[in-house]
């Protein structure tokens, strides 16, 4: 019995090992869809939040069972709600402005948990503006915005396993800019903020 015992330790200890071994190299790729909040601020205020989706990829890259590095490529839907502008004829509108933007994130992973099915990461994202709208005449209003945004990402999200190959994942990711979304500011730089709820499938690729 006591040799049993022992001969089914060293198993579970050489299956944990195999895992572990397993997890470095392994490629995961991945597509998601999200509800995204936004909004923009300056040193001194900031909007109305508006609301838009996000639609992305992604491919995940182990160094290790706990580390990766996680790129991302996203259709990201930003703006804010409440804003106004004006005509030619000097005349003022309330609008929401709608900013759409394809944003790459580059970020660590750190998988925890006592499966790794947890994860958190972080790192710098670069946007390129596709284009900005207002809602009351939905006029191409793109040339007082900058072309890119560059700032931070971070997010937590969790993994259900569905088979060995693939997961169901939900998770929380923000983004928050650094550099000023206008052309030509004559006060405070305004910035970029949206958080998002996603949800996606991933996959082994093996």
């Amino acid at each position: 019995m006591r040799k049993n015992i022992i001969t089914l330790v060293a198993v579970l200890g050489l299956s944990a090992t195999l895992f572990a071994q397993q997890k470095k190299g392994d490629v995961e790729f991945g597509f998601n869809i999200g509800y995204n909040s936004s909004s923009a601020s300056d040193e001194y205020d900031s909007t109305d939040t508006g609301s838009g989706l996000n639609v992305g990829g992604q491919i995940d890259y182990y160094f290790s069972p706990s580390w990766s590095i996680k790129g991302k490529l996203i259709y990201d839907q930003k703006g804010w709600d409440n804003d106004y502008i004006e005509d030619i004829g000097g005349n003022v509108y309330p609008t929401d402005i709608n900013l759409n933007y394809l944003t790459i994130p580059v970020m660590a992973n750190w998988h925890f948990g006592n499966k790794k099915n947890w994860y958190l990461n972080f790192g710098p994202y670069l946007g390129f503006l596709l284009d900005a709208k207002d809602t009351r005449f939905d006029s191409d209003i793109s040339d007082a915005f900058n072309s890119n945004d560059f700032g931070l990402a971070v997010g937590i999200g969790v993994k259900i396993p569905v088979s060995n190959k693939l997961k169901i994942f939900l998770e929380y990711d923000g983004q928050g800019g650094f550099t000023d979304i206008f052309k030509d500011n004559q006060y405070s730089a305004v910035t970029n903020t949206r958080s998002s709820f996603n949800v996606g499938l991933n996959f082994l690729m093996k």
